[in-house]
């Protein structure tokens, strides 16, 4: 494998039903208030990692908990990662200020985020 490499997970997302009850069940559990507090997401900046809120799952579907595994070449990386075996759930795409994120799923189904800040 020639690969390259992963900054770790550092981006968990999670879908939920009533975005107020759980901005507050996270805020207690995080010990901060929302970085960002808007209609659509919330995100929670705590010892060095981001914990996103996402209404109903968002655009894109989400069921459970996604980990975004923070990567310095996106495009690089799901080439290696289809090449091993993962198929493309959602294609890199912007989503702001130049961050890209894409998710695949392993053999098993389990949901794989991607995500490169630019």
């Amino acid at each position: 494998m020639t690969g390259s490499s992963t900054q770790g997970i550092k981006t968990v997302l999670h879908p939920v039903s009533d975005l107020a009850a759980a901005k507050a069940v996270y805020a207690a559990l995080l010990g901060v208030p929302p970085q960002t507090d808007e209609s659509y997401y919330v995100g929670f900046e705590a010892e060095g990692q981001h914990i996103g809120l996402v209404p109903s799952g968002g655009p894109q579907g989400m069921t459970s908990p996604v980990a975004y595994w923070h990567v310095p070449d996106i495009e690089a990386k799901l080439a290696e990662v289809t090449a091993a075996g993962a198929t493309v759930k959602e294609p890199a795409h912007d989503v702001g200020g130049g961050r890209l994120v894409a998710t695949v799923t392993d053999p098993d189904g389990n949901v794989l985020g991607l995500l490169q800040d630019r």
